[in-house]
């Protein structure tokens, strides 16, 4: 991969970060359609943090001297069956994040682009937080399983989360 292919991997990502966001507000109104403001709390901040992770690896290309050019992001599902499938889903993106992450960073040290890779463990380990944040709510949500008094406990308690 060039210096121009990792740009252009860069780019890609940005909106796969994008669409993260738009992922996470279609989890938004749904919830708050089921009465779940909690959940749809989480979902806004979550939200607003990939739209974070975009800007940041937009100012990266465009420090660099780079040339960001954005790509089409596709439209995210509106139904997420309910609480415990839909933080399934919010697991399975993670993680797919995470293996997109880690591929741009093996790809920055092939290139020996040391202030890529620099940027991209930054990501890195913000995808181990990510997913265990999710993993914890995953596994309180089995433990229950989909009691929906228990649910609404922890619907209040995802919304206290600061954002």
């Amino acid at each position: 991969m060039s210096a121009f292919k990792m740009e252009k991997a860069l780019n890609d990502h940005i909106a796969e970060e994008i669409y993260s966001g738009y992922l996470y507000l279609a989890m938004a109104a749904f919830c708050y359609e089921k009465g779940l403001n909690g959940f749809a709390h989480w979902m806004k901040l979550q939200s607003k943090e990939e739209w974070g992770h975009a800007m940041k690896i937009y100012d990266f290309i465009v420090q660099r001297g780079g040339r960001v050019q954005l790509k089409e992001i596709k439209k995210p599902p509106a139904d997420f069956g309910s609480a415990h499938p839909m933080m399934k889903q919010v697991l399975a993106h993670e993680q797919k994040v995470s293996a997109a992450l880690n591929k741009l960073y093996e790809e920055a040290g092939r290139l020996k682009d040391n202030a890529t890779q620099v940027m991209l463990q930054w990501f890195v380990g913000e995808q181990v937080e990510e997913e265990a944040q999710v993993n914890d709510i995953l596994v309180q949500l089995q433990f229950i399983s989909d009691k929906s008094s228990a649910i609404f406990f922890i619907d209040r308690h995802l919304g206290k989360r600061e954002g």
